[in-house]
């Protein structure tokens, strides 16, 4: 029997186990008369892991929500600039169903060098509207697409994490329509 903990379960595990640590520390290196220093250590310790931090994407808004076939959900929850000229977007594809779901092939779009790779992410695309211009996904030297690849059959509830990379639009582009065959079209704005 394998166990599959989300994201979110390992990074509190990481800090329990980082918080524990700090208690045991603390504890053994006590000396006579701070005995109220350790608990309050900990506590500050067990808060700090507790609450989410805005770098892990927590507390952001996603930039768009859409579903698409057989009960799945992509949530994008970021699309960033990077400094190299490429856009990054990420997000999670949840089984928002009651049914296991097979990823569809067609999220890999009908270009035979992404095919072959095996399932992916590789059908979406960006549009610039002002530009009039549809950017792809971007592939390696050896064909791969640069985002999810191998997609599994999904549980009902169960989700991934996934990214598509793509050439970055003129930096006076900010917002983009992101496009993945058999869901809707939605308006993203790039950050960075």
């Amino acid at each position: 029997m394998s166990i599959r903990f989300t994201a979110k379960a390992r990074r509190g595990m990481v800090a329990l186990t980082a918080a524990a640590g700090l208690v045991l520390g603390v504890a053994g290196c006590g000396g006579g008369g701070d005995d109220e220093k350790p608990d309050t250590s900990a506590s500050a310790t067990k808060g700090d892991g507790s609450e989410p931090s805005a770098q892990e994407g927590q507390a952001e808004e996603p930039l768009a929500e859409l579903k698409g076939p057989q009960s799945l959900f992509l949530q994008i929850t970021s699309a960033k600039r990077d400094s190299g000229g490429f856009v990054t977007v990420n997000g999670t594809l949840k089984n928002d169903g009651s049914e296991t779901v097979v990823v569809p092939s067609n999220l890999s779009g009908n270009e035979t060098e992404i095919i072959k790779n095996g399932s992916s992410l590789g059908g979406a695309t960006l549009v610039d509207p002002k530009g009039k211009k549809r950017y792809y996904v971007l592939r390696d030297t050896d064909g791969r697409p640069l985002t999810t690849i191998g997609l599994p059959t999904l549980k009902a509830g169960e989700s991934v994490p996934v990214f598509m990379q793509f050439p970055a639009p003129p930096a006076s582009t900010t917002e983009v329509g992101f496009q993945l065959p058999g869901f809707p079209t939605a308006t993203i704005t790039i950050s960075g």
